[in-house]
């Protein structure tokens, strides 16, 4: 519309200079040109209509295109989103499934480590029970053990007159006087087995003065000795049936005795053990 109004316009401002321009115009050259005008504004009228027309039809098919296009379009949009729905519905299926095998994975495996918790305190406990009653039982023996010591002390133990008592504190001093506490106990015990012993004399003065039996005695040292507080406390042990000695009835200090003794000792008794510097036989 707007290319049919500028045509027309032209037209009419080519007749108005004509007209302008021309100063003797008849009326019939007028005329002439009114009717120009009028019939070129109807050819272009019609020129345009038809162009119109044209255009129209042409316009009708692309519309007709572009509206089936669009339908195609949607058709397609249609069909596609169909189809993204349906994998996102695969998708959520498949991950749903993938949900519930984690879950139940999880469960069993939750199940299985109870299980196993469960099994492991089963096993502790056991363990600390096993251990309860090995300890249960190495408490039994001990005590059952320190029960038949004691009664073993108590059968041990020997009384003494005031004089056996001080012979006895002068021959563990004389004889184990630098021993340490158990070396002096042993010497008392082997004292107090002789007296108890058939073979010997049945006090500790006949013992320990028994011809030839002890060094102190044959020298003339216990007579000289000072008793110690400690020689006291572990004659008084030895006395209350503390023994170390196994039997032991002899005991003997190999680089200080005679080569004779020595020999005697090896041939004629059996060895025992060795504390300190004393070898125990019986």
């Amino acid at each position: 519309m707007l290319t049919l109004h500028l045509i027309l316009q032209q037209i009419y401002q080519f007749f108005h200079s004509i007209a302008v321009r021309s100063v003797k115009v008849t009326k019939q050259m007028y005329r002439s040109s009114a009717v120009f005008m009028a019939g070129a504004t109807v050819i272009t009228v019609v020129a345009f209509t038809s162009a119109g027309f044209g255009s129209g039809g042409k316009n009708a098919l692309t519309v007709l295109a572009e509206t089936n296009a669009e339908e195609s379009e949607t058709d397609d949009d249609t069909e596609e989103e169909s189809v993204t729905e349906a994998k996102i519905q695969v998708r959520l299926t498949e991950v749903q499934q993938q949900g519930q095998k984690v879950a139940g994975s999880l469960l069993v495996k939750d199940v299985w480590q109870r299980q196993e918790a469960k099994q492991n305190a089963k096993e502790e406990i056991d363990r600390i029970n096993k251990q309860i009653a090995v300890e249960e039982e190495a408490r039994k023996a001990e005590e059952e053990a320190r029960r038949r010591e004691e009664e073993a002390r108590a059968a041990r133990a020997m009384t003494v007159s005031d004089e056996d008592y001080q012979v006895l504190l002068k021959i563990v001093q004389a004889e184990a006087g630098i021993c340490d506490d158990k070396g002096k106990i042993l010497v008392a015990n082997v004292i107090l087995n002789r007296v108890r012993s058939d073979r010997f004399p049945d006090t500790v003065r006949g013992v320990v003065y028994a011809p030839s039996q002890f060094s102190p005695v044959s020298n003339g040292t216990i007579n000289s000795v000072k008793v110690t507080d400690s020689t006291r406390e572990c004659v008084d042990r030895a006395l209350a049936g503390e023994d170390y000695s196994d039997g032991a009835l002899y005991f003997m200090y190999r680089n200080g005795s005679r080569g004779s003794a020595v020999r005697w000792f090896d041939s004629n008794l059996t060895y025992l053990f060795q504390h300190g510097n004393h070898e125990f036989f019986k």
